[in-house]
């Protein structure tokens, strides 16, 4: 029995179950903030002193899951990489490195929104801390297109991913390069602008399960 699920947990699988855990904890960390009024990026400063003056326990719960979350993506990107590296190799492309890179980058800035969240526990009242922790969500999305646009190109030209999954990728992937782009009016006036990096976000999670799932069913 033991040597069946080694035989089947090959690394291209586990890559796969990365996707997905890390998917599945940044929408739970998302359900759990959220309810309790976490502000939107270019929330009114009382909004946000009230906020984490008050909820001390959850920043907290939700910063536990993350780290946990940074390891998975990590293993899903390496594992892209080992797949598609080879024929990218002789294809002249390095496309996956692309997006690996992107993964990477990625989680690096999230390093600082995390931190800013606990900052503010300790100091609600930190207008700075609040307009870096909005600034370095709204310029994450060039990492995040970065790796979509990678990883989408290099699975899509190994057959790893059909072509709709790709296309979701480079929709996604502009929709985040956008809201990069609109950083500062995002961090002014998120109320109107926020929804271009939103969305983009919330096709960055299906993105990541279906490729997932793509990965744990594909043949060793």
């Amino acid at each position: 029995m033991l040597h069946k699920v080694k035989s089947w947990l090959t690394f291209t699988r586990i890559g796969g179950i990365g996707a997905i855990g890390f998917a599945t904890m940044i929408v739970l960390g998302n359900a759990i903030a959220l309810p309790a009024g976490q502000p939107a990026p270019g929330a009114d400063m009382a909004d946000v002193t009230a906020y984490f003056s008050t909820n001390g326990g959850i920043v907290g719960t939700t910063a536990a899951l993350i780290p946990a979350g940074w390891l998975l993506i990590t293993i899903f990107g390496a594992a892209v990489v080992a797949i598609t590296w080879r024929g990218e190799r002789d294809r002249g492309e390095a496309w996956a490195l692309v997006g690996f890179a992107g993964v990477l980058l990625q989680n690096g800035a999230f390093v600082v929104v995390i931190a800013s969240r606990i900052a503010l526990v300790a100091d609600p009242e930190s207008v700075a801390t609040f307009a870096l922790h909005d600034a370095i969500i709204a310029l994450n999305g060039t990492f995040l297109a970065t790796a979509l646009i990678g990883l989408s190109m290099c699975g899509r030209r190994s057959g790893i991913i059909p072509n709709w999954l790709a296309a979701l990728g480079f929709l996604a992937a502009t929709l985040q390069f956008a809201g990069a782009t609109l950083s500062y009016p995002v961090t002014q006036n998120g109320g109107s602008l926020g929804p271009i990096g939103l969305t983009g976000w919330l096709i960055w999670v299906v993105w990541l399960v279906a490729y997932g799932i793509r990965l744990i069913r594909r043949t060793p």
